[in-house]
């Protein structure tokens, strides 16, 4: 089956972009989102170890993914690009193949909030204060 058409069975048709309150634009979904259930399938453009470093550090691009042993470049996609760091995050990233990855529901997730996943990566600004954590598991 085709990405598109496996997209099809997700819940990408109700995730839509919003100003975030964690940073700048996050992804929402716009109905209830079950635990364990794949959210979204991630693609985009799968580069090697070596320009993942050159984009991350010639052009500044964080919209990278690892998959191991590629990286799937998201910064032209419409939604997964807008996903924002958390420290308790509601989502996490599971391997699919050499080319995809899976987004998918950490707990059950309302409508409204923002899908969040942890970066993982040394340097990323932690936001632990309960009043951010509950404004964004109650955003929208």
């Amino acid at each position: 089956m085709k990405v598109m058409e496996e997209q099809n069975n997700t819940f990408y048709n109700s995730l839509a972009v919003f100003e975030s309150l964690l940073h700048g634009k996050g992804l929402f979904t716009t109905v209830d989102i079950p635990r364990d259930e794949i959210i979204m399938i991630i693609e985009g453009e799968v580069i090697s170890g070596d320009e993942c470093e050159r984009r991350e550090e010639e052009e500044d691009n964080v919209y990278i993914f690892d998959n191991e042993p590629y990286y799937i470049d998201t910064k032209d996609t419409e939604k997964i690009k807008y996903i924002n760091h958390f420290s308790e995050p509601n989502c996490y990233v599971e391997e699919r193949d050499e080319d995809t990855l899976y987004l998918i529901a950490e707990r059950d997730i309302k409508a409204g909030e923002e899908l969040t996943i942890d970066y993982d990566y040394e340097g990323v600004e932690e936001f632990n204060s309960p009043i951010i954590a509950d404004a964004v598991q109650n955003s929208r």
